[in-house]
């Protein structure tokens, strides 16, 4: 109870700064109803085309005994799936604890739920309270926090080996579809944001913590980029 107090009071304190994304705009946008709906959908068709990539980028490279950071892992499906194909520990860290119940539910039904610890904080905030991995993933999280260099320098410091993050491709077309979408949000008065960062800042902040990019693939509208330390 006390360490979700202080996490929500964390959020606050980045909301004063960045002018959005308060706690109650986060449970709002990831909400409990979300996640259900998520884990029904990921039960009956598995992970979707943008994670079943990061997948499979990562078999490419050798999963056996590897441990696993994912920020932002929502229903934890990408973390049960590299589980599976050789993984031997994961870290989930969640900004709000929506997810908790659902992803619960996954892990145990998949049998791996004493293989994965949960925590529920924001990854910039922790401090030495989430270690290092081998792999670390974010994905489609960059674009929901406000300080998207901030966001990616804590994750880059954290991978041992290799950083996979998806975030949206900086093109004229989709600044002005998260535009409209951040005027609707405006106008409904939800307390969230979308961000399309720079990608060269995002890039830059994980060389500043030694990672390379040896992958850089974009999609329609997800850019997926794959990062080694050097």
């Amino acid at each position: 109870m006390l360490d979700r107090l202080a996490n929500r009071l964390r959020l606050a304190r980045i909301a004063a700064v960045g002018g959005c994304c308060t706690p109650d705009g986060y449970s709002w946008l990831f909400s409990e109803k979300r996640a259900k709906s998520q884990a029904d959908r990921y039960r009956k068709r598995g992970l979707d085309a943008g994670s079943r990539r990061i997948l499979e980028l990562l078999k490419e490279r050798g999963l056996a005994g590897q441990t696993l950071l994912e920020v932002g892992g929502g229903i934890g499906a990408v973390q049960i799936e590299l589980l599976k194909a050789g993984v031997s520990r994961a870290v989930s860290v969640e900004i709000t604890g929506t997810y908790e119940s659902s992803a619960a539910a996954l892990l145990r039904e998949a049998g791996v739920e004493d293989r994965v610890e949960r925590r529920v904080l924001d990854i910039t905030q922790a401090g030495s309270a989430v270690a290092a991995a081998d792999i670390v993933v974010m994905n489609r999280v960059v674009c929901c926090y406000p300080r998207g260099a901030v966001l990616a320098s804590a994750a880059a410091e954290r991978a041992r080996e290799v950083l996979v993050m998806t975030f949206p491709k900086r093109r004229r077309w989709t600044r002005v579809a998260v535009w409209l979408a951040n005027l609707m949000l405006a106008a409904m008065r939800r307390q969230f944001h979308i961000f399309v960062h720079p990608p060269e800042q995002i890039l830059r902040s994980a060389a500043e913590q030694g990672l390379r990019p040896v992958l850089n693939r974009p999609g329609i509208f997800w850019q997926l980029v794959a990062l080694e330390r050097s």
